[in-house]
């Protein structure tokens, strides 16, 4: 026992104290370095790790980015470039308005981008020429545009008279839509005080010329009416039709086509039950 009161522990035989410190020295440096190693290792699996995640997030940075390019191009290209811009204007289904009539009143923009043209208003524009009647506007990538248009048909024409200004054609809406020199063959003159499609009369006796048989449209030399129920027109060989409305059109031809075999100048068929002759 030492002066202190501690106890030593008694040395192993045949070991000496010098070798056991230098025993312990060496087995914590290997813990140490074991730990170090490990340490080591975790750091590089991190890394190992990280670095795919690293690589994804880049590759999802540049396809937003490339994305949003492709977007900005496109749009340029669709909206403000003129590569996509109008070349060429087709007119279908003219024959007796020009076609160059068509797109001088269309007035579309030359290489103004597909997209920024306002078909509605080209529609309108052309709509407002007299012998047109409809008016359909169609894109047809990548450079032309397709004006569609159903012309007026004339169904009879009236004589403005001494002094007035010619003949003008009317199509079956009572529209006036040309003026000509000369009296058409083969068309029923309007005997109206007014010609007008505004006006019920003319859109009434119009409508009657519009729907009768053609064979007995062509025996028609004038029509005239004092109201919309009042139609009357007559033939070439000097009878008179009373013809009433444009209802029962069919029946009303059927009927009239019996009654013409019989003698007389007036032929009602206005109320088809109950015809009369005179």
């Amino acid at each position: 026992m030492t002066q202190t009161g501690e106890r030593r522990r008694p040395a192993e035989p045949g070991r000496r104290p010098g070798r056991d410190r230098a025993e312990r020295a060496q087995r914590t440096e290997r813990i140490q370095r074991a730990k170090a190693r490990r340490g080591r290792r975790s750091v590089q699996d991190r890394r190992r790790i990280t670095r795919p995640v690293k690589r994804k997030e880049m590759r999802r940075r540049w396809v937003a980015v490339l994305s949003v390019l492709t977007v900005v191009a496109l749009v340029y290209l669709l909206w403000f470039s003129s590569m996509l811009g109008v070349r060429q204007v087709d007119v279908v289904g003219a024959s007796s308005v020009p076609g160059d009539q068509i797109r001088a009143a269309a007035a579309v923009p030359d290489q103004k981008p597909m997209l920024r043209l306002d078909t509605d208003e080209i529609r309108d524009r052309v709509a407002q020429m007299p012998g047109i009647a409809t008016v359909d506007v169609s894109r047809s990538w990548p450079s032309t545009l397709e004006i569609t248009v159903t012309e007026r048909v004339a169904i009879a024409f009236f004589d403005s008279g001494p002094g007035g200004d010619g003949v003008h054609l009317v199509d079956g809406g009572g529209v006036v839509f040309k003026t000509v020199k000369e009296r058409p063959a083969g068309l029923p003159e309007l005997k109206l005080p007014l010609v007008s499609a505004d006006d019920p009369v003319t859109r009434a006796v119009t409508g009657v010329l519009g729907v009768i048989p053609q064979q007995l449209l062509k025996q028609v030399t004038t029509a005239t009416a004092k109201t919309p129920g009042s139609v009357e027109f007559a033939l070439a060989d000097g009878k008179t039709v009373r013809w009433g409305t444009s209802a029962d059109t069919e029946r009303k031809a059927k009927v009239l086509a019996a009654l013409l075999t019989r003698e007389g100048k007036v032929f009602d068929v206005s109320a088809p039950d109950l015809p009369t002759v005179s």
